[in-house]
């Protein structure tokens, strides 16, 4: 039956015998989703119209194995050959193909192809095809899933955790399969770049990543962008959570400008202190009160309005924190993968790549860390954001009086090999004690940048309230 003029596609000829079929998946007697129609029907508009169709079928991630029935995947992968060709699609091309590939016996020759062609006359409902055909797919492999799971379950050896992250990650692929095209007309690419250059020049060049709220440190690296893994490292007490949590508060509060950039959803994942700790931090710098008159009890009628109004803001923020301890580099990607389902953040934010446990405890810690490395690059390349990871750095620097460098990174190259970014955060000696630190300065050094210079940044760290800010020259 022909589908021309008609508002929705045919229901089709009459299902064929179940001997015909395949069934790769059988659930108790249960047929796993599928439609013999609607394959028909997408098989003969893409030999009506091949480099139409078979194009939105690979754009749409349509493969062979998306065919519940074994002919149409065999008939589906001669198409693609033709396709990939560049030649022209008919029956007799269609057939050589497939006797090349000892399939066309089997599928019934020309009669079973000339019913594919007489199926439809037009391919006008190929788009509705190729939705029906992915849907189905898309729903077996979530039943493929679940009962590898089950199964899984059932034989269960080795660490929980790993196995929880691999059947995560397996359903978190399928999922991303709901969007494939993204494609468009270079018309629209144009206008929307031509917009993005009137911004910037209205901004006055400000970068098109997330900015990190330090003037210098965004010069350099234009904002923190998509897939980027951002190494913050330093010694202890030198201020790295600090200077990491002034960031995310500049990622999920408005700008001091009030610019239009929307807030950053961000996920903080805090090994290393509790989630109040953290909280308690973010609120007296956002307040600029200073912790040590509160652990005091000391606060003014002004100071305690400077907290109401912090505490109200940051309420209100995009920001989750996670304080779980002794978490795994599969657990945190587990996690990080929900919240980008569930809340669609836009940055993570770790503190600190030592505190993850390694997956094979009889490894070596160096080995652990490279395997930890590895696991946040892959992170921040699945779920698409950038992400802050903090890190030691080891004695090095210490013992020979100088700045640190991308060496002294502790345990592990390989954290040097995934960084797309690798920050250093170092605070001069004071001029009057070179055993101390200066009260009001630090130096973040730009070690490595993958698509960007490299340099030195000085900003401004106010001890009072453990902010740092863009640099204040002394007069």
């Amino acid at each position: 039956m022909a589908v021309e003029g008609q508002d929705k596609p045919p229901a089709g000829k009459a299902k064929r015998r179940e001997s015909e079929k395949a069934s790769p998946l059988n659930l108790q007697g249960k047929v796993p989703p599928h439609s013999i129609e609607a394959e028909e029907g997408l098989l003969a508009c893409c030999i009506l119209d091949g480099a139409q169709v078979l194009g939105r079928c690979v754009e749409n991630g349509i493969r062979p194995e998306a065919f519940y029935h074994p002919f149409h995947q065999a008939v589906f992968t001669a198409l693609l050959t033709l396709y990939g060709k560049k030649g022209h699609i008919d029956e007799i091309l269609l057939g050589e193909e497939l006797q090349q590939m000892g399939e066309f016996e089997k599928i019934g020759g020309f009669p079973f192809l000339n019913n594919l062609t007489n199926r439809v006359e037009t391919p006008a409902f190929a788009e509705q095809y190729i939705a029906i055909v992915r849907e189905k797919y898309l729903l077996r492999s979530l039943i493929r899933t679940s009962t590898k799971t089950i199964d899984g379950c059932f034989s269960f050896q080795g660490e929980l955790a790993e196995f929880l992250g691999q059947v995560e990650s397996e359903i978190f692929q399928i999922s991303e399969q709901g969007v494939v095209d993204r494609s468009q007309h270079i018309k629209e690419s144009v206008r929307d770049a031509y917009a993005l250059i009137q911004k910037i020049l209205e901004r006055k060049g400000e970068m098109d990543g997330i900015p990190s709220g330090f003037k210098d440190l965004d010069k350099l690296t234009n904002g923190f962008h998509p897939s980027e893994m951002i190494v913050l490292a330093a010694r202890p007490s030198m201020g790295k959570t600090s200077l990491a949590m002034n960031m995310a508060e500049r990622a999920v509060l408005p700008s001091p400008r009030r610019d239009d950039r929307p807030p950053v959803p961000t996920l903080i994942f805090s090994l290393e202190m509790s989630s109040e700790q953290l909280a308690m931090r973010m609120l007296c710098g956002l307040a600029r009160v200073s912790m040590i008159r509160l652990r005091d009890g000391i606060s003014s009628a002004d100071e305690k309005q400077q907290l109401l109004t912090a505490a109200d803001e940051l309420s209100k923020a995009p920001l989750w924190i996670d304080d779980t301890g002794h978490m795994n580099i599969l657990e945190l990607r587990a996690k990080a993968r929900r919240h980008k389902m569930q809340n669609d953040i836009g940055m993570v934010i770790i503190d600190y790549l030592q505190l993850i446990n390694g997956l094979n405890s009889a490894a070596g810690r160096e080995q652990q860390i490279s395997e930890i490395s590895r696991g946040i690059k892959a992170m921040a390349k699945e779920i698409n954001v950038p992400v802050i990871v903090l890190s030691q750095l080891n004695r090095e620097s210490e013992k020979e009086r100088r700045q640190p460098r991308l060496s002294d990174l502790r345990e592990s190259g390989s954290i040097e090999q995934d960084a797309d970014v690798v920050l250093l955060l170092a605070r001069p000696k004071d001029a009057g004690d070179e055993h101390a630190v200066a009260a009001n300065e630090a130096d973040l050094i730009i070690a490595k940048q993958r698509n960007g210079p490299v340099g030195d940044c000085r900003l401004t760290f106010i001890k009072e309230i453990t902010r740092f800010e863009n640099h204040i020259p002394q007069s």
